[in-house]
């Protein structure tokens, strides 16, 4: 089960969040706020695994707040503006509703806490036995690739998750998702599979005349790009990811050259 609480300034929407929640079998709701000064001051005697809070509050907003934590848990930010969405993710926020949203938006955006919550559960446990004696001296899986690093090549990458290696073709990639030392692979039949490993080393192993970095937590498979905005890059399936600033000159050169 995991614990979270609802943190938002205005009453109709911390309502409905807050019913969106209770309908959710693996969500617990803790505590819900109507500020985040409040919230924090809960935390400092309280603890829980996921916070939904909005980021335009008065006082304190939800970045800020965030920003404040010493050790943030999960977080998935709602708004009504989406010109935030951003700075949300500059702080591996799990996921970004946008207001209005709908039960099953939110329902998606559990179902990754979900699936985020029950890795560092199986992490935790393997480093208090001797099943962590396999893995990697950084803590990270090892993701294993049919050939050299850089070829184009390559037609499967093979990655150990939920106690299985998984071998994905690596045309069937849509984009990745780094959540801190997770990354979160994201296929064009709508699996998604969770790995311990670094989005750092990821890329290295990925066709790079296939595969493009986007922003410090994504990279794309520039085959399902069908659209992009001054700070977003749509893909297949209405999926979106932000466009970091350090790498928008580089996506409008690909762009221009390819289209």
């Amino acid at each position: 089960m995991i614990k979270c609480i609802a943190i938002d300034d205005e009453p109709l929407a911390l309502r409905q969040i807050t019913n969106y929640i209770k309908r959710i079998a693996s969500l617990e709701l803790s505590a819900t706020f109507s500020n985040a000064i409040e919230a924090r001051d809960w935390l400092l005697d309280n603890s829980v695994d996921l916070i939904f809070v909005d980021i335009n509050m008065p006082d304190l907003n939800g970045v800020d707040f965030v920003r404040s934590l010493s050790s943030p848990p999960m977080v998935i930010f709602t708004t009504a503006y989406p010109e935030y969405a951003v700075e949300g993710f500059k702080l591996d926020a799990i996921d970004y509703l946008l207001k209005p949203f709908g039960f099953d938006e939110l329902s998606r955006s559990a179902g990754k806490a979900q699936s985020l919550f029950e890795l560092r559960s199986l992490k935790e446990q393997a480093d208090a036995t001797t099943a962590a004696a396999d893995m990697p001296a950084d803590g990270a899986q090892e993701a294993l690739v049919d050939g050299a690093d850089g070829e184009s090549d390559k037609e499967y990458i093979s990655i150990r998750a939920d106690h299985k290696t998984s071998l994905v073709k690596v045309a069937n990639i849509v984009y990745l998702e780094s959540e801190g030392e997770y990354v979160r692979m994201h296929l064009n039949d709508g699996t998604k599979i969770v790995t311990l490993f670094r989005l750092k080393n990821m890329e290295t192993s990925l066709p790079s005349e296939q595969f493009m970095r986007v922003h410090r937590s994504y990279i794309i498979n520039l085959s399902y790009v069908t659209g992009y905005t001054k700070g977003r890059v749509f893909l297949a399936g209405d999926d979106y990811v932000p466009i970091g600033d350090s790498y928008k000159e580089a996506f409008h050169s690909y762009v221009n050259d390819k289209f």
